[in-house]
């Protein structure tokens, strides 16, 4: 059985566009919806340091990837489907226990 889900970005009818980000679903409560963290360093030039960053992205999670909290998995941009999301999951790389 295919996707039905317009919105899906493999089997629907929105691009994708820009970088895929990799990152670990720390949330999937909401409907149709996961939060993905992705963490990354940056460089601080006055104290000459890096630093370990984390952001939660609001990513549209469609029905026939499912990605449950703990799963490895790349977002990647898209249009914006609803005020808080812009970003798709488009795979799961590991699942999570």
């Amino acid at each position: 059985m295919e996707c039905q889900d317009p919105k899906c970005p493999i089997h629907g009818n929105v691009k994708t566009h820009g970088y895929e980000i990799e990152g670990v679903v720390v949330s999937d409560k909401a409907q149709k919806t996961a939060i993905v963290e992705h963490a990354y360093t940056t460089f601080l030039g006055k104290y000459e340091r890096s630093l370990r960053k984390t952001s939660r992205i609001a990513a549209y999670n469609p029905d026939c990837i499912k990605a449950r909290a703990g799963d490895r998995v790349v977002i990647v941009g898209t249009r914006r489907l609803s005020k808080t999301k812009s970003f798709a999951v488009t795979k799961v790389i590991k699942r999570g226990e």
